[in-house]
């Protein structure tokens, strides 16, 4: 029986601003931009002079707080805010952050963007030291570790926690008197500063929400950085010199909004590359490019603009349905499928299409959009895939659960292609990948993560490394040496 490797599937949003009359409602506003990050819960933690209160709940943004109570009652000038993706099962409220921590002495809030590849282990040793979990959730494994540092100093703290605790994370921490934020010893997830007019400094998972609250961008925080954020302004400190940069490749190809700016690389401008690469790698005759709607427009203008081909609006979004990928389980994503696309007949009929998307996970999305063009009237339709083959699974914070679920895991190209139905499918090469995003780094694999194409993990899995190595070789006889 084939072992199947699964990771806690989040894949979260994160928002603070600390020195703002109105922290809650900017929050809010913060989170809402967010929302692609994660639907399935959302909650928003104030600081009224020292006093935490908190609201969060199952569902969007403007479901959460639909009641403007919910917000009037978050006073302050200071708040901490997160969207949460959850799993099927695991939707409960007790997973929805900030959490809030109360303590004989202090109080603490704490949100989380990734995945710890260290959950397991962690746990077990917390718990046999008498650690009570009220969540099915790895952020709390922070707080117990913050708890049972010795040192004096609560920063100090944090500093020896983030130094036990593995893997992807984005961590926002709020006390009474600062905010603190602290990014994983690889970046693998984005967190950005910024300040707005009046001075308050804010922090988000993705510049775009910058742009919302009218705040400027002011940097990035680097892999294994801690930024404090209190009365005087920011701070930078960090945690460990242990770091290299390798920041999660499907932020660029499919997580992040288009406006949104990672390590100085515009996100519509790296899949517009992606997409001019991909031409350049093509190799087939057609008459018209369409993209799949929304993450897949940018590569296909970058793609029509390097093949000369126009660029056609033969594929309509419902703009009022949810993603399909983070979907919790599979029925969901193929109703959403049938729910969020129609092939407009008028535009693809008679005309060999090639039909950009950003990726391929499981095959089933695009085999229908593919049926839906043909259906349309489309004489061929060549897929042009603006990413390679996503063979791994992702450890560090991705809804990618086990080789079992990728399509390109366990067949050929050919195969896939046979299997979604494309007279033709093209996979943008891995160096492709990389130097069409362009990060100004010397990191390797140019500061990108591309694990899920090469399955070369740029550190160690912990808890996951057996059950992995296993999964590797039963499924293709393969053993990944650089996993120890």
């Amino acid at each position: 029986m084939t072992y199947e490797v699964k990771s806690l599937n989040e894949e979260c949003g994160l928002f603070g601003i600390w020195g703002h009359s109105q922290a809650a409602q900017v929050t809010y506003f913060g989170l809402h931009s967010l929302q692609h990050r994660g639907q399935e819960g959302a909650g928003i933690l104030s600081n009224d002079q020292g006093k935490l209160l908190r609201h969060r709940d199952t569902g969007l943004v403007s479901e959460v707080f639909k009641d403007p109570a919910d917000l009037e009652k978050l006073k302050g000038q200071a708040a901490i805010g997160h969207v949460r993706y959850a799993t099927a099962g695991e939707a409960s409220i007790d997973n929805i952050q900030p959490f809030h921590f109360k303590f004989y002495d202090m109080a603490f809030g704490l949100a989380h963007n990734g995945n710890l590849t260290n959950t397991k282990t962690l746990k077990r040793e917390l718990e046999q030291d008498g650690a009570i979990f009220s969540s099915s959730s790895d952020t709390e494994i922070l707080a117990h570790l913050i708890r049972r540092s010795h040192k004096t100093d609560f920063v100090d703290k944090v500093k020896e926690a983030l130094n036990k605790v593995k893997g992807g994370f984005a961590y926002l921490l709020m006390l009474e008197d600062k905010i603190i934020a602290a990014l994983d010893p690889n970046g693998f997830r984005p967190l950005s500063i910024g300040q707005t007019a009046n001075g308050a400094i804010v922090v988000s998972s993705e510049t775009c929400a910058f742009e919302v609250i009218g705040a400027k961008w002011l940097r990035d925080l680097k892999p294994g950085e801690l930024a404090i954020i209190d009365d005087s302004g920011v701070h930078y400190d960090s945690y460990t010199d242990e770091t290299q940069l390798s920041i999660c490749s499907m932020e660029y190809i499919y997580f992040s909004r288009p406006d949104s700016v990672i390590h100085g690389v515009n996100v519509h401008t790296a899949r517009k590359n992606t997409g001019r690469r991909l031409a350049q790698e093509f190799a087939h005759e057609a008459d018209i490019v369409v993209g799949v709607p929304n993450s897949s427009l940018s590569a296909a203008s970058g793609f029509s603009e390097e093949s000369g081909l126009p660029n056609e609006m033969g594929l309509i979004k419902n703009q009022y349905t949810q993603r399909t990928f983070i979907q919790p389980t599979q029925e969901l994503r193929e109703q959403g499928v049938r729910m969020k696309l129609s092939a407009v007949s008028s535009i693809v009929k008679g005309k060999r299409v090639v039909m950009v998307d950003d990726s391929i996970v499981r095959g089933t999305t695009s085999r229908r959009i593919v049926q839906l063009l043909r259906d349309a009237g489309a004489a061929e339709v060549h897929v042009a895939i603006a990413s390679p083959p996503l063979k791994y699974p992702c450890f560090y914070g991705i809804d990618i659960q086990s080789r079992r679920e990728l399509i390109a895991a366990n067949h050929t190209v050919d195969e896939i292609r046979q299997i979604i139905g494309a007279d033709s499918l093209t996979y943008l090469s891995i160096d492709g990948l990389i130097e069409s995003i362009g990060l100004e780094t010397d990191a390797p694999n140019g500061g990108l993560c591309v694990a899920y194409f090469d399955g070369k993990y740029p550190t160690p899995l912990y808890d996951y490394e057996k059950a992995y190595l296993k999964s590797l070789k039963e499924k293709t006889s393969f053993f990944l040496d650089e996993v120890k």
